[in-house]
């Protein structure tokens, strides 16, 4: 269809005709063609209801498709449009401009399916310009429809802006050091709450093998997270070392347990590590019971083909968490962020057999787990199914592909090309905004925040990913938010305006 429409677009030269003066968006889904807009674009058929605005060109371009609003009262708009995109494009986003401040920005995400984009910003002069530009390489394309633009700032912020830090302090303890934006070397944590974290996550194993996020380690880290005035989200793996989707390996000590037994030592260590953070001033705001469980935790015991032992080690944990502080939420967290179908079913699980708990949250990497829309239709229904807030506690992209340190790069050129976004630092930042905008975009106000994964973790000698190999290296240095000089990236600035 867009191969057939070249003529067309070669007469895009003509503008549309202007909008007449106007404080409500019209012909929000371009059934009426552009009418109403101004700028470059045509409407064809395959929208998310009936026509959709495209821009597409054979050559490279620069569009924008724009409609201002008059007459408006000084105050909070938001403006929303669903999405498609094959990206490449040097730039597409929704914007609002001209409203009496700085222009506010939406990037459009790659997707192959529909994704609703936000962007938020006060009007101080009665008028405000909606914008949906591409400047684009040859055959780059973007698609548009159900636009909306309306007063408030409901789903134009979340709550959670969260980092993972984990790592920061064998980090430091091995010689990493971090700088702002301006290149002044400052503690990691300040640089991060300056730019907008409000939230830190730290994972907790029970006795690794190099002293690292252990007990002692997690008290030393919440600390310094509540000094920096954020919250705190502590992340029990139950495990001596990763817990994953592809691994749920039980602590070493607790290897020959009977089941009863294994379900009191995770209620125990559970609660031995919430009260001494509690004791000492520093009571987790939230806990995961469990880390990406989506096959259980504790194998073979809790694995997810004994629905029983798991839910009995989840609620075990859960009661623990309550038993320190009631206010504190419990996490359920599993991996995979866009798959629908695994995700009712593992929930569905858990609230027939009462696991009890208060927030649902997904990992979410696009260059694995699906596209921006696959991700927004899951969270979307997860949160009405249950009636839950949804967090992405982990999401992270590449601002290069160039290697800082031996070990290979998780983050690769294949991985690019499945993300969809360029490894530079702005498709880092962009990445990160389209993870973001579909929290946002989460219904009744349910989407809760986001973690960004690791940020500080740069490649240092010393602290790479076996805690019991010294040696080994980092393959995650190309996906921190400092780059290979140490210096805060454009990505920590969208932590502040999310």
């Amino acid at each position: 269809m867009r191969r057939l429409v070249v003529l067309l677009a070669a007469l895009l030269l003509i503008p549309a005709a202007p909008a007449w003066a106007a404080s409500t968006l019209t012909n929000t889904g371009f059934e009426s063609g552009l009418t109403g807009w101004t700028g470059n674009g045509y409407t064809e058929s395959g929208g998310r209801s009936g026509l959709r605005l495209t821009h597409w060109a054979s050559a490279a371009y620069r569009w924008e498709t724009t409609q201002t609003l008059t007459g408006l009262s000084n105050g909070s708009y938001t403006a929303r449009v669903w999405t498609r995109s094959g990206g490449g494009q040097n730039a597409a986003y929704l914007a609002l401009k001209n409203c009496g401040g700085a222009e506010q920005r939406a990037p459009v995400p790659v997707s192959d399916g529909w994704t609703q984009i936000s962007v938020t910003t006060t009007v101080s002069n009665g008028q405000c310009t909606v914008s949906l530009f591409s400047d684009a390489n040859a055959g780059n394309w973007a698609s548009f429809d159900d636009a909306s633009f309306a007063a408030g700032s409901t789903g134009g912020t979340i709550q959670i802006r969260g980092v993972d830090v984990s790592t920061l302090k064998k980090s430091e303890d091995r010689g990493g050091v971090y700088r702002d934006g301006g290149g002044t070397q400052r503690d990691a944590l300040a640089i991060l709450r300056g730019s907008g974290a409000n939230y830190g996550r730290l994972k907790v194993w029970v006795n690794p093998a190099d002293g690292y996020n252990n007990k002692a380690r997690v008290l030393t880290m919440a600390s310094r997270i509540k000094g920096q005035g954020m919250k705190l989200l502590v992340d029990f793996h139950y495990s001596d070392s990763w817990a994953d989707p592809g691994k749920q390996n039980k602590p070493a000590a607790w290897a020959s347990l009977p089941f009863s037994a294994l379900r009191q030592a995770v209620y125990d260590h559970t609660y031995d590590v919430l009260n001494a953070l509690k004791a000492q001033g520093t009571a987790a705001d939230m806990v995961q019971v469990g880390n990406e469980i989506n096959d259980g935790m504790l194998w073979p015991d809790g694995r997810s083909n004994n629905w029983a032992n798991l839910a009995s080690l989840l609620t075990a944990g859960s009661n623990a968490v309550k038993a320190v502080n009631s206010s504190t939420q419990v996490m359920l967290h599993l991996a995979e962020g866009g798959n629908n179908s695994q995700h009712r079913w593992w929930f569905d699980q858990a609230v027939s057999r009462g696991v009890p708990f208060d927030v649902i949250g997904v990992s979410h990497y696009i260059y694995w787990h699906g596209s921006i829309a696959s991700l927004q239709t899951n969270i979307n229904d997860l949160a009405s199914r249950y009636g839950k807030p949804v967090v992405v506690a982990e999401t992270a992209y590449g601002f290069t592909l160039a290697q800082d340190d031996s070990e290979p790069n998780i983050f690769n050129s294949s991985l690019q090309q499945t993300g969809g976004y360029p490894a530079t630092a702005q498709g880092q930042a962009d990445a990160l905004r389209a993870v973001i905008n579909a929290v946002k975009a989460v219904p009744n106000g349910r989407g809760l925040g986001v973690f960004y994964w690791e940020p500080t973790w740069t490649a240092v000698s010393g602290n790479g990913w076996d805690p019991t190999n010294p040696s080994s290296g980092n393959g995650w240095e190309n996906q921190a938010l400092f780059d290979y000089s140490d210096r805060a990236l454009p990505g920590l600035s969208v932590l502040g305006t999310a």
